[in-house]
């Protein structure tokens, strides 16, 4: 059985992660290869560029980890309960 707190702080803190990480990349590459157009697509209220944006965009990428998190350990914890092995 998954434990829901730890999921959704790993996935959160993988969202944040790859957040910086797409904000990293969109300031070493040349302006044809950004991806600022699909993080504003993605992350509501998000500008490239910005103080806010950057916290914001970061925010709402942990939050959106945590929320996989939160949603995923159940259904999967439901699911071996009812398919799984038994041990």
């Amino acid at each position: 059985m998954l434990q829901i707190k730890l999921v959704a702080w790993a996935l959160g803190l993988f969202g944040a992660f790859t957040f910086l990480v797409c904000v990293l990349y969109g300031l070493t590459v040349p302006e044809a290869y950004h991806m600022h157009a699909f993080l504003e697509q993605v992350l509501p209220a998000f500008e490239w560029l910005t103080w806010w944006g950057f916290l914001l965009g970061l925010v709402e990428s942990f939050l959106y980890g945590v929320y996989a998190g939160i949603v995923y350990v159940p259904i999967y914890n439901w699911l071996a309960s009812r398919y799984g092995e038994a041990r």
